[in-house]
This record gives C-alpha cells, sequence and structure tokens, in this order.
C-alpha cells in the first residue's frame, strides 16, 4: 500500500508539474505577440522620421512630417493592438470566416457573399477623393509594416488568437476599410428585418389599426392607411415557421431591436456657463472584448484630432479638433428595401422586369471551408439588387411560391464616398465645412451633430432614397418588384436632408428619435430608434438655463427611465394598495410587497435596486400576455418591450384595450386583470431564480455588461481572462443605455450600450474627456486590455488632450520609426 501510495504521489506530482510547464509555455507564446512600445525602427512606406507616442491610458498620439505618415503610423497603431479584430472583421466582411472557423460561421460566409459588400467596396476605391485615396494607402502600409514586423521578428503571429486560429492573410489594402466601413453600415440598419416583421405581422393581423398598436409610428403626424401585405403579394402564407438570423458572436445580423442606437448633443455659448459650445456623444453598438472603438490622437496638417476610432477605418469618427467638435448617431434612414420579384414559369433564369422578363446576372462563389469540402454558390442578382435566399431573415415567410426577395440598398453602391466624406471631417476646422466635407456620405445613414468655436448644428448625412409618391407600400412593406412606381429613382441630393444650423434655442440632439416629420416620398423614415430617451433628454436640457461640461456628463450617465415613471401609474392605476391584507408567503403577499416597492420609486434604473427587476420582469411579461394568443409563435420575434404600445392598450387608443381580452376564453378579460396576472408572472419568475425576499434583490445582478471575446468567450477556462462582465445601471429606455438582450435564459443582460463616450468643452479644449468600455489593447495578457472598463462601469473618463508636452510627460512608451533605406 505505501508504494501504491507513493507512485501515487509522484503521478499527482508530475501532473501538477506538466499542467504548470504547458501553463508557462502557453504564457511565453502568448506574451510573445505583447506589443513593445518603446522602441526605434526602421520601416519602408514613409518619407520621414515618425512617432506614436502612447499616454498613461495606451492612447497613441501620431505625430509625422506629413499627412501620409501620420496615417501609416495609425495603420501601424491599429494593427500593433487589434490586429486580430481587424482581420476577422475583414473576413466577415468578405464572406471568409468559415476557413478559419469551420463549418460554424458558413451561413453567416453564405449571407455576406449575397451582400457582397466587398465587392461593392472594391468598386468604390476609385470613388473617392485623390487624397483621400493617397491616406488610404498610407493607411494599408503601416499595418502591412506591422504584419512584416510581426513575421520578420517572430512577435508570436501579433494576436494570441492566431496561435488557435492559423491563417494566412493578405496585404492590407484600401478596399479593406471601406469594406469595414459598410460592415458597420449593415450592423446600423434594420429597415430590411422590419419590413419583414411588418408584413409578418400584418398577415397575422389584417385589422391596421391593430397592426398600428404593435408596430407603433413614431409619435407625431400619423401616416395614410396602407394596404394589407396579403393584398400587395397575393399566395403569401398567413403563418410560417420563423427561420433565426445566423447565430454566431461574429455574425454582424442583428435583431432591429439590437441595431445601432446613439446619443450626441451640443450647446452654443449662450447656453453654455464657459461661453464655450459643449458637446456630447456616445454611440450604442453590441459590447465586446475588446471594444469595437479604439482612441487615437493624429496630429494633420491642418491640425490636431483625437478621438474614436474602429480599428481598420482610418478615421476619428467621433472627436474633435482644436476648433470643431463632432459627434454620429444612427439616423434610421430608410435605406432598405425588399422587392418581390416573379421568376419566368418557362425559364426560372429569368425575372420580370417593367419591360418584359430579363436574365437574372449571376456570378459563381466558391467558400472555402475548414477541414471540410468547399462550397459553390451561385449569386443572383435582379435589377433591384441581390437576392436573397428564402431562409434568411425570414423571407420565405412573406415570398409566394414562384417568386424571390431582392434587396436594394444604398450601402451597395460601387460609388460609395462615404470613407472620403468621414476622412475629410477630420479636415474641416468649421461648421459649414464639416458639412460641405460630409456631403458625398452614402451609409450609414448617420445624424451628424456638430460645434465649432462659436456655434452648433446638426445635420443627417447620408444617401435618401427617392420613392415615387404611387409607391404602393411607401417602403413600409416589401413591394413588387416589376412595378415601375415601386422602384428606386436615385437618391435625394444631400442639401435636402434636415439639418438644423444655429437653432434659436441654443441646444440641439438627438437620440434616434423622429428628426422630421416629412411627407412620404420626403420622409427620412417610417422606424425611429426612440421615442423614450428623447423625453428624459429634453427635461434634462431645459432644467437648466445653461450647461457646463459636467452637466453633460451628468445627462450622459442619467439612468431615470421615463418609461417606467410614464408606464408604472397606467399598468398600476387599479393594483396600488388595494386588496385585503395578506399573509406571508402568499401569492397576494407577494404582490403587495412588489407594488409598495415600485410605488415608491423613482424610476432610476440603478444597479443596486430591486424595482428596475420587478418593473422590466413586469412589463416584459405583461406585452406577452397582450400579444401571444393574437400572434401565436410569431410573438417570439417581440423580444423587447415597446412602450407606446403598452400606453395604447393602457388609455385604449384607437380601440387597442381590445389587446387585454384573451380571445380563446368566454369571458372578456380586462386590462387590471392583465396587469394583475402579469404581475403575478413576473414575480413567479423571479422567485425561480432569485429567492422571494424582493428587497435583497440587485439590478446590477442580472444587468451585467457581457463584454465578451467574440471567439473565445465561450471556451471553457479562457473565458475567464477575455471575458469582462459587470454589474450595470440603465436599462433599454434610458440615456445611459443598457439595452438587455431580450431573449435567452438570461433577458436581461446588457449586450448593447456605449462603447464609447465624449464629452467635448470649447471654452477650454483640453478640458474634455472621453473613455471606452474595455481598454485599447485586444490582447488579454496586456494590462490595457481592460483598464478602462472600470472607469467606463463607474461613469468616469481619461482626459483628451492634444496638448503634446502632455502626452509625452504622461508616455507609457515611444515608438519611432525611421524611414527604411534602400539596400
Amino acid at each position: 500500500m505505501a508504494v501504491f501510495i507513493q507512485w501515487l504521489l509522484r503521478l499527482a506530482s508530475g501532473l501538477v508539474i506538466l499542467v504548470v510547464l504547458a501553463v508557462m509555455l502557453i504564457y511565453f507564446l502568448a506574451s510573445r505577440s505583447l506589443p513593445t512600445y518603446d522602441k526605434t525602427f526602421a520601416a519602408a512606406g514613409i518619407s520621414a522620421p515618425l512617432e506614436i507616442v502612447r499616454n498613461n491610458a495606451n492612447v497613441p498620439h501620431i505625430f509625422g512630417e506629413n499627412d501620409e505618415d501620420v496615417y501609416f503610423g495609425l495603420g501601424y497603431a491599429h494593427a500593433q493592438d487589434r490586429l486580430w479584430q481587424m482581420l476577422t472583421m475583414r473576413r466577415t466582411a468578405q464572406g471568409r470566416l468559415s476557413e478559419v472557423f469551420g463549418p460554424r460561421t458558413l451561413d453567416v460566409d453564405k449571407l455576406m457573399r449575397r451582400f457582397d459588400i466587398a465587392g461593392a467596396a472594391r468598386q468604390s476605391v476609385s470613388a473617392q477623393d485623390p487624397e483621400i485615396l493617397v491616406s488610404l494607402k498610407a493607411y494599408a502600409r503601416g499595418v502591412n509594416a506591422r504584419i512584416d514586423e510581426v513575421n520578420s521578428e517572430a512577435l508570436g503571429r501579433g494576436a494570441p488568437e492566431l496561435f488557435l486560429f492559423k491563417q494566412a492573410f493578405a496585404p492590407w489594402q484600401p478596399a479593406d476599410s471601406i469594406a469595414l466601413q459598410k460592415l458597420m453600415a449593415l450592423q446600423l440598419t434594420g429597415q430590411l428585418q422590419s419590413e419583414v416583421l411588418r408584413a409578418r405581422t400584418s398577415l397575422a393581423i389584417p385589422n391596421p389599426d391593430r397592426l398600428r398598436d404593435i408596430l407603433p409610428d413614431a409619435p407625431g403626424t400619423g401616416l395614410a392607411a396602407l394596404p394589407e401585405y396579403a393584398s400587395l403579394v397575393p399566395g403569401t402564407p398567413r403563418f410560417a415557421k420563423t427561420e433565426p438570423l445566423p447565430q454566431s458572436p461574429l455574425s454582424p445580423f442583428s435583431p432591429p431591436a439590437l441595431t445601432g442606437a446613439s446619443n450626441a448633443w451640443a450647446a452654443a455659448p449662450n447656453r453654455s456657463a464657459s461661453g464655450g459650445t459643449l458637446l456630447a456623444n456616445d454611440p450604442h453598438l453590441g459590447l465586446t472584448a475588446p471594444a469595437v472603438w479604439y482612441l487615437a490622437r493624429l496630429e494633420l496638417s491642418t491640425g490636431g484630432v483625437i478621438g474614436a476610432t474602429i480599428p481598420g477605418i482610418p478615421a476619428v469618427l467621433s472627436g474633435r479638433s482644436d476648433t470643431l467638435g463632432w459627434g454620429v448617431t444612427a439616423a434610421y434612414v430608410d435605406d432598405q428595401d425588399i422587392f418581390i420579384e416573379e421568376l419566368d414559369t418557362e425559364d426560372r433564369t429569368r425575372y420580370k422586369t417593367p419591360g418584359g422578363y430579363s436574365k437574372f446576372v449571376t456570378r459563381k462563389s466558391i467558400i472555402k471551408i475548414k477541414d471540410e469540402e468547399p462550397i459553390t454558390l451561385t449569386l443572383r442578382w435582379t435589377e433591384n439588387g441581390p437576392v436573397l435566399p428564402s431562409s434568411d431573415f425570414n423571407l420565405g415567410a412573406i415570398t409566394p411560391p414562384g417568386h424571390v426577395a431582392a434587396l436594394s440598398w444604398t450601402a451597395l453602391s460601387p460609388n460609395d464616398r462615404s470613407t472620403s466624406a468621414l476622412m475629410g471631417l477630420m479636415r474641416a476646422g468649421s461648421i459649414e465645412k464639416a458639412i460641405a466635407a460630409t456631403s458625398g456620405h452614402v451609409a450609414p445613414g448617420l445624424t451628424l451633430t456638430l460645434a465649432d468655436q462659436e456655434n452648433i448644428a446638426l445635420k443627417l448625412i447620408g444617401a435618401v432614397p427617392r420613392r415615387d409618391a404611387r409607391h404602393q407600400s411607401q417602403g413600409r412593406l416589401p413591394s413588387l418588384g416589376w412595378r415601375t412606381e415601386n422602384r428606386w429613382q436615385g437618391v435625394y441630393d444631400s442639401a435636402t436632408n434636415p439639418s438644423f444650423v444655429q437653432p434659436v434655442g441654443g441646444i440641439v440632439g438627438n437620440t434616434n428619435n423622429k428628426l422630421a416629420d416629412r411627407p412620404f416620398p420626403m420622409h427620412i423614415s417610417h422606424l425611429w430608434g426612440d421615442s423614450q430617451r428623447i423625453q428624459r433628454w429634453q427635461r434634462l436640457m431645459q432644467n437648466r438655463r445653461v450647461h457646463t461640461r459636467d452637466s453633460f456628463i451628468e445627462a450622459q450617465l442619467d439612468t431615470v427611465s421615463f418609461s417606467a415613471r410614464a408606464l408604472l401609474p397606467l399598468i398600476g392605476a387599479d393594483l396600488w394598495f388595494t386588496g385585503e391584507a395578506a399573509a406571508d408567503g402568499t401569492r397576494d403577499r407577494q404582490r403587495q410587497r412588489a407594488l409598495s416597492l415600485l410605488a415608491e420609486w423613482n424610476g432610476e434604473m440603478n444597479e443596486h435596486m430591486p424595482e428596475p427587476l420587478i418593473y422590466a420582469a413586469w412589463v416584459r411579461a405583461l406585452q406577452d400576455r397582450l400579444i401571444r394568443d393574437e400572434l401565436g409563435p410569431l410573438a417570439d420575434e417581440f423580444t423587447h418591450v415597446e412602450p407606446l404600445f403598452i400606453e395604447r392598450v393602457f388609455r385604449n387608443v384607437e380601440g387597442a384595450g381590445v389587446w387585454c381580452n384573451v380571445r380563446q376564453s368566454a369571458r372578456e378579460e380586462t386590462c387590471s386583470e392583465m396587469a394583475r396576472l402579469a404581475l403575478d408572472d413576473a414575480l413567479l419568475s423571479i422567485e425561480e431564480r432569485y429567492g422571494r425576499q424582493l428587497e435583497a434583490l440587485r439590478w446590477g445582478d442580472v444587468h451585467q455588461a457581457t463584454h465578451d471575446h467574440q471567439v473565445l468567450g465561450a471556451v471553457p477556462v479562457l473565458r475567464y481572462f477575455v471575458n469582462i462582465r459587470q454589474s450595470t445601471s440603465g436599462g433599454d429606455n434610458t440615456l445611459q443605455r443598457g439595452k438587455t438582450a431580450g431573449s435567452g435564459p438570461n433577458p436581461f443582460l446588457n449586450v448593447h450600450a456605449a462603447g464609447y463616450r465624449g464629452v467635448y468643452d470649447f471654452a477650454d479644449p483640453d478640458s474634455s474627456v472621453f473613455v471606452i468600455s474595455t481598454g485599447q489593447s485586444g490582447h488579454f495578457l496586456s494590462r490595457f486590455y481592460d483598464d478602462m472598463a472600470q472607469l467606463w462601469r463607474r461613469g468616469e473618463y481619461i482626459p483628451m488632450s492634444l496638448d503634446t508636452e502632455l502626452a509625452h510627460a504622461a508616455a507609457v512608451g515611444v515608438t519611432h520609426i525611421h524611414p527604411r533605406t534602400a539596400q
């Protein structure tokens, strides 16, 4: 026995030693790719010495003799910190993920090949302004210089992920940067899916009033009644199985509720305590680790600019110079339309057009798949755009037999000058020049908020499709592609886009709310991203005669839910402080405790409080009860609460109170009954997951920000190193927006929020501040991987200064790059 125990101990010790050695080897290999910021080397592609100063937050300050070299430096810095992110985003845009990740990303690749944004990007290269094309090429040289350095010096393949997912990658090209901008446009639009959802809901609910309840228009002048979708496209089934979008963390396709959102506002000198203009911006995208955003400062010939970039795109998308600040929000432009194309019954390679039947434009596309045989797709285009398969976006549910669906989308333009527009914005020193520089922007549609030293402005930038006034569905529903009146007639001139310059009130802002109330066909959109945050923002802006940088920060971090304040008095009107006294442990007693907590709550979605969870669970259960019997399985598509729907029902607007009655029951239920039953549903769900002690609940425990690594985030053990999880305040409809997942086992997780926040003060520009949600580095072993995450969670910022001496004084490293002399 003693010998057995002795050998067992030896075996255990050996295993421990092997594990330790394996961990040390993995750490050594992974750490080889950690960037060194303090160094000097020579590189081809620059004309003069270049300096990259990394401040104590690892924000690169790039100084060169000319703009070309500065863009080279930005490309080098992006690749140094975020090479894996850049390569993965490029593969996503090209539809080439499966070469590395195998069959699990095949559905994403198939769909991306059909969109062909990489092809549109290659065509758009020649459309860029000459000086911008020079800068794009210089940026690409900088990226490739880092790749060459990694290869020549064996720097761990440039990123630890590249050890696990080995891949050959081509040099970076200007078209790749344009493709990434189009990828951003794809992530910010939900018009296609909204059209399909409206069509499917129309088939299930033929009554136009009830359709307007569940898919309400933004407040304002109403639209004329539209025909039923079934009358537009006969032969469509009333109900069809829901087909989910490609399920992959790398997929750029999100439900409409999780497409782009943002806040931005500005104050003129007469509304500023310091006498200078102010601007705040916090664009919202899906949370990831590392963050989508990357902070950088470029010293251009026109002056320094500093702010938020996206690795792969050589532009400060939200930021400032000494004389101009700019911020962006998703404009929700109606930039996509689905067309139902009729096939020729005798020749399915042809489809119906206004002039007869025409051949599809076709092309073969081969998708390589890791460890499997490649597959070949046949891509098809009509005059309206690429043909999409019926299995995606639930198109099969709205496409009758003998037809296919094609997509028109502004971002597929082969002459897209959006990259030139956004890069030109950095050179503009005034509002007038900024508006002129962005006049050629196509997609994504953005609301540009501007502040120079004297004035403020808000301008919608992006191509708005020109539609015929006789359009059958006004672009709200898929329409027949062969009818001339349904087809696009080009785009409107950018001068017709809404703009607000030097407003009398001294304040401009946008929370993705309805920007203009123009009748069709001059409308901007039927679908807007917000009707709630804007209410809270208006109150905060008008509560003060003058604002400061700190009051703008306070508004940016505000967590009071206007929706909660508006809905609770309605849905609880007949429940507050009613009923007999109930014994502990009973359902009635639990309901009374919940109502008592909510009665004293001010609507603040604070992470430390129980009331936000009770409220969120209640309205979620209530909406499901209201719509489930009417919509059946289609109810699963309504993953997030629509406050306007709840309000219409409980105010009985246009008879909307009928939703409270359960169609299948013999008796007629009231809205008060529905509210009580939904509250019981919510409390039961809370009890099953978190216990009966309501006062002990914390919203932040369920509303955790999910900064997850898109590839390694689900890998056992590794996920603890690469994912960043944080308790957070806010909610779906607060200014500090933390959009919940809406589905799955944890529907209240914070999955979509402000990955960047910036506040710019032109009375003292160097007092401006910014922050991102994780850190600058994409390397999980770097101290800069998550160093800003806790600042972001606590609502803190870092200085946003263009002071060169300050950057040097706080430097954690200075990289000197010299031109490589010919050998």
